[in-house]
């Protein structure tokens, strides 16, 4: 069931690609009472949002951090990264709230692709996913033209790395089971990083945020991890209770035959025996996953509004998450 406010229950070297759904993560009865944790990407506002939503379970009585599997994607895997490193949920959130709000800009540096706005990513990738035939095509067709734009000749990934370990209380991997969602630029197929991939943290987390420049590690070149799939949900296939965040609302911008949408992820779960929870933004910022959700100014009100959706949600997800 998808709900913004009131949800019920429902019956660094050479990187190791994750399949469609990853072999290790097919239904398993041992998972059956173990609970997934799944963080969809929405850029500035959605981090600060789902903090805020996990700060405010926390404070009620039900916190998700100490789920059995975080699968973090784009946005979502700075906040797995940073939920999984022993800081607790409020901390996190009063961090946001310390910020000093900058002023609204045209022009934001959200990804390692210098000037890249919201309305500039969209437009780029709007006019990939046009061309494309399918999943698969449009994955090929994203690294193809990210690797075309790329002049940087690795500055920008260095950049970018730098900006994301500032983000993250600690830079290794958590005991915690995480996943960190990624796309391979060059051949396009899915990956999916954690502890066991050779990869740094830091690095997966930076993969996973690329947005139109693909990310250093080691030889390969990496993308954005909603590329993959919107929220990569699947991913908790086997797992007895599977909270979903989703900033962006469950929307999706490629056909919906391509499967990568929301609903489709969720009907595989619950034929599959999960049992499935999805929160959306409420109306407190609903109005901020737009183009402008990559803006650091939108961080505040997302912030604060996930905050008190959480708050209000606890009492009926305690019974869910158990």
């Amino acid at each position: 069931m998808n709900t913004s406010s009131s949800p019920s229950h429902r019956a660094s070297a050479a990187p190791s690609a994750g399949n469609w759904p990853m072999p290790d993560q097919r239904f398993d009865v041992t998972r059956a009472g173990q609970r997934a944790l799944v963080i969809a990407g929405g850029g500035a506002a959605g981090n600060a949002w789902a903090l805020g939503i996990i700060a405010g379970l926390a404070d009620s009585g039900a916190d998700v951090s100490r789920a059995d599997l975080v699968i973090g994607t784009s946005s979502g895997s700075t906040v797995a990264a940073q939920i999984t490193s022993g800081t607790r949920p409020s901390d996190l959130y009063a961090s946001i709230l310390a910020e000093q709000p900058p002023a609204r800009a045209t022009a934001l540096r959200r990804g390692p692709a210098s000037g890249v706005s919201g309305q500039s990513y969209l437009d780029w990738s709007n006019a990939v996913i046009a061309s494309a035939a399918d999943a698969s095509d449009m994955r090929r067709r994203m690294g193809a033209a990210a690797l075309e734009r790329d002049e940087s000749d690795g500055a920008e990934g260095i950049r970018w790395r730098d900006v994301v370990a500032r983000r993250l209380p600690r830079a290794e991997w958590p005991d915690q089971r995480v996943l960190i969602t990624s796309v391979d630029a060059r051949t396009g197929e899915p990956v999916v990083f954690d502890r066991s991939s050779g990869v740094d943290l830091v690095d997966a987390v930076a993969a996973s945020t690329s947005a139109m420049n693909p990310y250093p590690i080691g030889e390969g070149r990496y993308l954005n991890g909603s590329y993959r799939r919107s929220e990569n949900a699947d991913l908790a296939a086997g797992y007895g209770r599977v909270l979903i965040l989703v900033p962006f609302g469950g929307r999706t911008r490629v056909p919906l035959e391509w499967g990568m949408d929301l609903s489709a992820q969720v009907s595989d779960l619950e034929g599959g025996g999960s049992l499935v929870e999805t929160v959306y933004p409420d109306a407190t910022t609903r109005d901020l996953f737009d183009a402008n959700a990559l803006d650091p100014a939108t961080r505040l009100q997302a912030a604060r509004g996930g905050y008190a959706q959480g708050r209000s949600l606890a009492g009926q997800l305690v019974g869910f998450w158990g």
